[in-house]
């Protein structure tokens, strides 16, 4: 049984089609796997504080030395950090908001990309530490950036995800979507084609 972990991060709650491409995934990958274990932690709905001084306290101070609110984003930090590290398979869901990620997907990874716990230092560099997993990125872009300078998500993302070891990654991206005529009917269609080749 593997458990998959997934990160829904539009802001849009309707008319989402990164949140349509992870229901598309779910229902797919429940039926191809019935007995793996699908957890969703949707960062728009319940976003998390973005990194700042008290999160890092909690991380790098005793814990005799913690303030309460530090002790506290580590907490958090720990909860969210041990999702990973529980997960075989994580599911990004990132549409693009000017050219990048969401920033409540950042606030995300800035909680979970913790030395010591997901990548170390060595004397060659970083290792990352949660080898074995596979990762599928479902984007939602109004454009088409793939393959363009214009796309700061695919290599962001893939270069994040490496850091902390995961190099299995398979991108699907729905583009055109804003771009009017049959553009948005065409980026869905090949986006639900590939997400069902793959998952």
């Amino acid at each position: 049984m593997s458990r998959v972990l997934i990160i829904e991060s539009s802001a849009r709650q309707q008319d989402s089609t990164s949140r349509q491409l992870t229901r598309d995934f779910i229902a797919q990958w429940q039926a191809a796997n019935p007995a793996d274990s699908i957890t969703v932690r949707d960062v728009a709905l319940n976003p998390l504080p973005h990194l700042d001084s008290t999160l890092l306290g909690g991380w790098m101070k005793p814990q005799d030395q913690r303030s309460a609110e530090e002790a506290q984003a580590l907490v958090r930090s720990n909860e969210l950090t041990d999702e990973v590290l529980a997960a075989d398979v994580l599911v990004l869901a990132a549409p693009m908001y000017n050219f990048t990620i969401p920033s409540t997907l950042k606030a995300w990874l800035d909680h979970v990309l913790r030395a010591g716990v997901t990548f170390k230092y060595t004397e060659t560099g970083p290792q990352g530490l949660l080898t074995g997993k596979r990762a599928y990125v479902l984007t939602a872009r109004g454009g088409i950036h793939a393959g363009a300078a214009s796309d700061h998500q695919e290599p962001y993302l893939r270069q994040v995800l490496a850091f902390i070891g995961i190099h299995d990654v398979t991108f699907i991206h729905a583009e055109g979507l804003n771009m009017g005529g049959d553009f948005h009917e065409k980026g869905l269609n090949q986006a639900k084609a590939r997400l069902a080749a793959v998952a």
